[in-house]
């Protein structure tokens, strides 16, 4: 098994920049938009290098979706970009109505989302984005979870067909997956570490916090498996269920509301196929509010350490 080191901290919406630019010069048929935030999605290099192919469309994130779905009728592959808030409940129809019941290849590229958006507040912070998009019939749900996994993961979507949301953050965060993107497969889990006592799913800015979670469980005496969901639907049901058949009981762990996440995912696998003790780490049913992303993840326990607490209170649940 592969050990994970960090290389370097990086923000995620910084990747996105990257696989995009890339983008640009390999396929003719990209097309980017934007909602006046051009910067803060790292939406720059794209833009300058293909002003032909970057359409800024103002604070009209309605309208950015519709201008969306329609480029692709023509053959166009759409990269939408804002705010995961803006991205998923301002503009809910549009996606609903326009893009996800028509099938249209549009991808939906949401920066910012989380607790970790920091000082902006609760009104910025969208803890419900990943329920909402992964109800939609058809779309695919990516969650990256540092800067190279969000830059093949924006490779990867421009070749698969069919509406994707791929969400992302603000904060530098420890880079630690593969540079050459040869991990990275939608749909398709990463076991990062294997373990016998529990098992530690987890996704986005959360996954390495799970590492260091199974660092201090170690230091206790407990094996525990951690897997980095990146795509939450389609869920890699067959990694999670493998999984739990040798540990006997789950953690699930993400920056998002525990309702409707990946944990509420995870749990009807678990429910139809092998029912299994699980503790959520998510944000329970409250929106957020100010602070810097260190403080947030600590008050809402988003971190390593509630990981690990869970992992120990589950395991104590586990069939004798």
């Amino acid at each position: 098994m592969k050990t994970y080191t960090n290389t370097g901290s990086k923000d995620t919406r910084s990747g996105f920049g990257a696989g995009l630019a890339e983008l640009g010069k390999t396929n003719e048929n990209v097309v980017a938009l934007c909602a006046d935030l051009t910067g803060s999605l790292k939406m720059n290099a794209f833009a300058d290098a293909h002003p032909d192919r970057f359409f800024q469309v103002g604070i009209a994130e309605a309208n950015m979706m519709s201008i969306a779905a329609g480029m692709t009728i023509g053959g166009k592959i759409p990269f939408t970009g804002t705010f995961a808030n803006f991205s998923t409940g301002r503009v809910y129809d549009q996606i609903r109505q326009s893009i996800a019941y028509s099938d249209k290849n549009v991808k939906i590229c949401a920066s910012h989302s989380g607790l970790t958006l920091g000082e902006d507040g609760a009104t910025h912070q969208i803890l419900e984005d990943i329920g909402l998009m992964k109800m939609l019939p058809g779309m695919t749900v990516i969650n990256t979870c540092d800067y190279n996994q969000t830059r093949a993961a924006t490779l990867a979507i421009a070749a698969h067909h069919g509406p994707v949301y791929l969400r992302f953050g603000r904060p530098k965060v420890a880079n630690f997956t593969a540079e050459d993107a040869s991990e990275f497969k939608i749909g398709k889990a990463i076991h990062l570490q294997e373990g016998t006592d529990v098992t530690i799913v987890a996704t986005g800015h959360l996954v390495w916090e799970a590492l260091e979670a199974a660092k201090a469980l170690q230091e206790k005496g407990i094996s525990a498996e951690v897997i980095n969901i990146h795509t939450i639907k389609p869920l890699d049901e067959e990694a999670i269920i493998k999984s739990v058949r040798k540990t006997g009981c789950i953690v699930t762990a993400e920056e998002h509301n525990y309702m409707g996440g990946l944990g509420e995912s995870v749990a009807r696998t678990l429910a139809q196929s092998i029912p299994t003790p699980q503790e959520f780490v998510a944000t329970q049913d409250t929106f957020g509010e100010s602070g810097t992303p260190e403080q947030l993840l600590e008050k809402y326990g988003l971190n390593a350490a509630n990981i690990a607490e869970k992992a120990q209170a589950v395991i104590k649940r586990k069939t004798k």
